[in-house]
């Protein structure tokens, strides 16, 4: 992530805890708030990364803002998270926009997308080149106000039962996968489902899926997929950051005060730099340890990066073909980061 980035957001969590000792704080009423996580709070970077920002949130509004932080499960089952805030009958939840394709696919976008760039590119692009405004515009079609909350450094590419030597060794495949990637892999000859966190290691030890991509080593490490997939491999083509956020009811959001809209806000701020730069920190040590477990770590030769490759270009295509939204987040996002290649090339050192 950028310097000038890291400052913008440390002045913005720093602004938010000195908004907590200002009188007008105290005048708040007290807005008491459920939310519900996608990601258990033992998930290595998510879960604790949910908790960080309920309790910045509770620490900067002096106490005006009490949310409480619900298990995965707890209150609605995780894939009804959406219908749930939208319909009042969840006030909050911690997901990832691209956990509701089915809504629309445009929602991926606003998460992570196939060769798409680092989190410090994203993010510029999310704050500045109108991504957020644009993913805020989608969900209130739905009464839902969302912000960004957590944004996480690349993943890795998968875990594996079996080692995968050829193309033609993908074909057939049963496999957990996020987003747009999982529409590359069905191009492949895959055939994928998108479980939850908590699914996945089952699913994969009962054989029900061979493979599955979930996270990054910390996470995936935390989830136990090293006990039954040997073979690991990277780079997460499909995911080379990824954004989180916090959805709030809108009707729920209204009642907030300006003063606390912007405590909200400026937590979500510090939440997204701690977790990026939490994720960064934590993944050599992760990799050292699965290593020691018996894993076997493997880079896609040219031939398979190419082929997902080919495989994105033709699904981004085929999405801003069938959806506008997509279509206009897409171009949004091509044009930025055709724009930003300049800066991209002659301002960072490549090995």
């Amino acid at each position: 992530m950028k310097a000038t980035t890291k400052k913008i957001f440390a002045l913005a969590a720093a602004t938010a805890f000195a908004m907590a000792a200002a009188p007008a704080a105290a005048q708040d009423k007290t807005v008491r708030v459920q939310m519900q996580s996608n990601f258990a709070s033992t998930l290595a970077i998510l879960g604790p990364g949910g908790q960080y920002a309920v309790d910045t949130i509770r620490k900067v509004s002096g106490g005006s803002i009490d949310i409480k932080f619900f298990e995965p499960g707890s209150l609605v089952p995780p894939g009804q998270a959406f219908d749930s805030v939208a319909s009042g009958a969840l006030d909050a939840a911690w997901a990832t926009p691209g956990f509701w394709t089915g809504k629309d696919i445009a929602f991926a976008v606003y998460s992570t997308v196939p060769y798409g760039p680092d989190g410090g590119e994203y993010l510029a692009w999310m704050k500045f080149g109108g991504g957020e405004k644009m993913m805020q515009d989608l969900y209130a079609k739905y009464g839902i106000h969302s912000m960004l909350c957590h944004l996480i450094a690349p993943e890795a590419s998968g875990w594996f039962r079996k080692e995968i030597k050829t193309l033609a060794d993908l074909k057939g495949l049963k496999m957990r996968f996020f987003g747009l990637g999982a529409e590359v892999m069905q191009k492949l000859g895959v055939s994928t489902q998108l479980l939850q966190a908590g699914e996945i290691f089952q699913a994969l030890q009962l054989g029900t899926i061979d493979a599955t991509e979930f996270s990054m080593p910390a996470m995936d490490l935390s989830l136990g997929f090293h006990q039954v997939a040997k073979f690991y491999y990277f780079p997460g083509w499909h995911q080379q950051s990824t954004f989180g956020d916090m959805m709030w009811n809108k009707k729920k959001w209204d009642t907030l005060s300006a003063t606390q809209k912007a405590q909200v806000t400026a937590s979500c701020d510090s939440a997204v730099l701690r977790g990026y730069a939490l994720s960064e920190f934590a993944q050599p040590a992760a990799l050292k340890e699965i290593q020691a477990k018996g894993v076997t770590l493997k880079t896609w030769p040219k031939e398979f990066m190419d082929a997902y490759r080919k495989g994105w270009d033709e699904v981004a295509e085929e999405q801003t073909k069938k959806s506008p939204e997509f279509a206009k987040a897409w171009a949004s996002l091509k044009k930025f980061r055709d724009e930003y290649s300049v800066w991209r090339v002659r301002g960072y050192v490549r090995d």
